[in-house]
């Protein structure tokens, strides 16, 4: 397996923001049941998604965790060539407060209208815990990972601060990541999340990921990076481990 393509998978893991869920049936038992999920990364890069008590798939997952979240790349033609990554799973209940604190933070940033189901119905937080990822990159590019997931060294009120600024007092140079990006959509772009290799936008509905040029691990290199991002030309490609 090509570092390269490890860099693919995990690009691809920030890049998308909803998947196929699927969870052993408990009304079908030995079928598989699919459902569509929206969900972001928790702290230490694992899925979380926000799911209705009464859905078919919460009653899977309580009889039996074991699971898998598929999810492909955005905007290609042909979809045997596109990237795809499974990942198998043990799904498990948020019960801790400071955890569902912490979850709901950042899920509503990604999800707005999800406040309101997660307060008003009864909609609780799951963590997908990882066993192994599949990955496919296209033909011949078949591999099978340990360790997609990676923690987010600013998780918490570091990234709320960043997010918050951002949008507070630098709309203009968000407004520029977008047409740098050429990323589709007419409302204004919020974003929503910051990790150690990028930073997600949010419009309308849609999320986008956007990659930094170089990894940052401080908050003063995520600072420099998006000041350089605000007077670039053109979106700088990230270098890859492979690069190096």
């Amino acid at each position: 397996m090509s570092v390269r393509s490890s860099q693919h998978a995990r690009h691809l893991l920030l890049g998308e923001y909803r998947g196929l869920l699927s969870t052993q049936s408990k009304a079908m038992p030995g079928f598989p049941f699919g459902s569509l999920a929206p969900f972001c990364l928790d702290a230490l890069g694992r899925p979380l998604i926000l799911i209705s008590r009464i859905a078919q798939h919460t009653h899977n997952l309580k009889a039996d965790g074991k699971c898998s979240l598929l999810v492909g790349e955005r905007g290609v033609d042909d979809v045997q060539a596109a990237g795809r990554l499974s990942l198998l799973a043990e799904a498990t209940q948020l019960l801790d407060a400071e955890e569902i604190a912490a979850a709901a933070t950042r899920f509503y940033r990604y999800f707005p209208a999800s406040q309101d189901f997660h307060l008003i119905h009864d909609f609780d937080f799951w963590k997908l815990m990882p066993v192994r990822w599949r990955y496919i990159g296209g033909f011949g590019s078949v591999h099978w990972l340990e360790h997609v997931e990676r923690a987010n060294p600013f998780a918490g009120d570091s990234e709320s601060s960043m997010v918050e600024h951002m949008n507070a007092d630098h709309a203009t140079a968000i407004a520029h990541y977008v047409q740098l990006a050429q990323l589709p959509g007419n409302e204004p772009a919020q974003m929503v999340g910051i990790d150690g290799e990028g930073f997600h936008l949010r419009i309308g509905a849609a999320l986008h990921w956007l990659p930094f040029a170089a990894p940052c691990e401080t908050p003063g290199q995520v600072r420099q990076a998006l000041v350089e991002l605000a007077h670039a030309d053109a979106w700088p490609t990230p270098k890859s481990p492979g690069d190096e």
